[in-house]
């Protein structure tokens, strides 16, 4: 989809600063509060959600109809305890995964959640486990050259 499309969809995006710099810039996002569109060749290139354990997480009503923000405290096992549930397979994304960082990818869709311990201003349970922080997808871009 191009910018412009979602741009109409959900109204004005916020751009990266990079952007605002550049604006033949690839790769950096618009952002619809928790929402974010990266661009490349003025088309979407991927879509990501931004969670921040212990607080709440903001959409657009397009994306979350009838509830714009909703709580953003996920752990790592809950959600892989509801993808097994729903018999959606998944992965250990080994190329995100490292440290106290731990991410996974599920299939078919090719979404990789990617999980973090909190931040010290991030008021959460149990901080010494392993907490959503984002959720995101690749976009299938045509061919560069026809």
């Amino acid at each position: 989809m191009p910018l412009t499309e979602a741009e109409e969809l959900l109204g004005l995006g916020r751009p990266h600063p990079a952007i605002r710099m550049r604006p033949d810039i690839d790769g950096y996002p618009y952002a619809w509060n928790d929402l974010e569109l990266s661009v490349t060749q003025r088309a979407v290139s991927e879509i990501c959600i931004r969670l921040r354990p212990g607080s709440t997480t903001t959409l657009p009503p397009l994306v979350l109809p009838d509830s714009e923000s909703y709580p953003s405290t996920v752990l790592r096992e809950d959600l892989i305890a509801g993808l097994d549930a729903a018999d959606c397979r998944h992965d250990v994304n080994d190329r995100l995964t490292f440290g106290k960082q731990s991410s996974i990818l599920t299939y078919p869709a090719n979404v990789c959640a990617v999980f973090f311990t909190p931040g010290r201003d991030e008021h959460v349970p149990h901080p010494e486990r392993l907490y959503l922080g984002a959720i995101y997808t690749h976009t299938r871009l045509a061919p560069l050259i026809p």
